[in-house]
């Protein structure tokens, strides 16, 4: 029983870090981002290609993939997103064709198969990131199986979730993403530029989600279409925990991830995805505003 609630654990971290960018981003800047899973298949497509080009192993991958996925986050604020502040449904079409084109642009490596140029590391192949072999070797306490990967996923997530709990509530970038998601034309009219901080918010949520590409790399296969379903996870996350609250997305990430983990192992995937959505629909009619929300002003 141990051994499935730790990798329930070791699931909740990475819908963790995939809700922590969803929950910021929507709850500061009001954007349904479509294309926050593929920001994760840019993260772990950039461990892999680090790994064949560069040589490089997990511990350098990772803040290379919040450093592309962050990059592609704020191009994609600049270009896009900007542009459609306060329409939440032009956002959500937007951020959805975004996605498909970046799936596009993988499959089709770069565009460069039209010209017969093939680039390793890219297209549908079954691709994956080589891990260390000091965490790839189980070790025992007792009757229980210590998994050093899984057990690095966990603490690197929440070193990453106390450091975004830090800039939220002990920097004045973080006071000043605050009081937007309370309310944004307040904050304007206190002489807080809305438009950069929302622009640096999205630029981190998407690093986050470049971080949870690498380690799903780790032990799932690399493909163009594999943060399809991410998104969707990631989204009921922050609807249970409520919109912008970091302690809820915490929160429900365990649950769903513990629910997933627990009916996966005594079931299967299926079934367990099933059990999830039933659970999240059973909080939404019980507390619509999510397991904690604050009131906008």
């Amino acid at each position: 029983m141990a051994d499935v609630i730790f990798i329930g654990l070791s699931l909740s971290s990475i819908l963790l870090l995939i809700a922590l960018g969803l929950t910021i981003t929507y709850g500061a800047m009001g954007v349904i981002n479509m294309a926050h899973g593929e920001l994760v298949m840019i993260g772990a497509y950039t461990a892999v290609m680090s790994g064949i080009y560069l040589g490089a192993n997990l511990f350098v991958a990772l803040p290379l993939a919040f450093i592309v996925a962050g990059g592609l986050g704020l191009l994609i604020e600049r270009l896009v997103i900007r542009h459609l502040y306060g329409r939440i449904l032009d956002t959500l079409l937007a951020t959805w064709g975004i996605a498909i084109l970046l799936q596009q642009v993988i499959r089709l490596e770069f565009g460069f198969t039209f010209f017969g140029i093939r680039i390793e590391g890219l297209g549908p192949g079954l691709q994956n990131v080589a891990i260390p072999a000091f965490l790839n070797q189980p070790w025992m306490i007792g009757e229980f199986t210590v998994q050093p990967y899984r057990s690095f996923i966990i603490v690197l997530t929440l070193a990453l979730t106390a450091l975004t709990w830090f800039l939220l509530y002990r920097t004045s970038l973080g006071v000043q993403v605050r009081a937007i998601m309370r309310n944004p034309d307040m904050a304007a009219a206190c002489g807080i530029d809305v438009k950069r901080v929302s622009a640096y918010t999205f630029a981190y949520g998407s690093g986050l989600a470049g971080v949870a590409g690498v380690m799903m790399a780790g032990f799932k296969t690399v493909s163009p279409e594999m943060g399809s379903s991410l998104v969707v996870e990631g989204f009921l996350v922050v609807v249970v925990g409520g919109v912008g609250s970091l302690l809820g997305t915490v929160a429900s990430s365990g649950l769903l991830g513990q629910v997933n983990g627990l009916f996966a192992t005594w079931t299967n995937d299926i079934l367990a995805s099933a059990v999830v959505f039933g659970v999240v629909i059973l909080i939404i009619m019980w507390r619509p505003q999510g397991l904690f929300s604050f009131k906008g002003r």
